[in-house]
C-alpha cells in the first residue's frame, strides 16, 4: 500500500532543528524513483477531476513534489518562499511554528 511505503521511507530525526523537535526527513523517498512516481501519480489522480489551474508549492519540501505534479498536469507551478527570497512584489503571511514564527511570500 502506497501510504505505508511512504511512512516507512520517512526518517525521524530527533532534536532537529532544535531540542524537543522530531523532524520528519523525507529525503529517503527520493532515493526510490518508483515510489516518487507513484506519489505524483496518486496526487494527480486525486485532483484530476478538480478545476485546478496551478499548483502552489511551499518552500522547500513543496517544491519537490509540487513542480513534478504541475509538470505532469501541464499547469503552472507557483513558488511560495520564505520572506525576502522573491525579487518582485509579494503578498506575505506570517504563521507560527513549534519553535517560533515565520513569514511566507508569493
Amino acid at each position: 500500500m502506497l501510504e505505508q511505503r511512504i511512512k516507512n521511507a520517512i526518517r525521524d530525526v530527533p532534536d532537529f532543528p532544535k531540542p524537543g523537535i522530531l523532524f520528519k526527513d523525507i529525503t529517503p523517498i527520493f532515493h526510490d524513483q518508483q515510489l516518487c512516481n507513484e506519489i505524483i501519480n496518486k496526487f494527480a489522480e486525486l485532483i484530476t477531476d478538480k478545476n485546478i489551474n496551478a499548483i502552489v508549492g511551499v518552500e522547500s519540501r513543496g517544491f519537490l513534489f509540487g513542480f513534478a505534479l504541475a509538470n505532469k498536469l501541464n499547469i503552472p507551478f507557483i513558488l511560495v518562499r520564505k520572506a525576502g527570497k522573491l525579487p518582485f512584489k509579494c503578498i506575505s503571511h506570517e504563521y507560527n511554528l513549534e519553535y517560533g514564527s515565520a513569514i511566507l511570500e508569493m
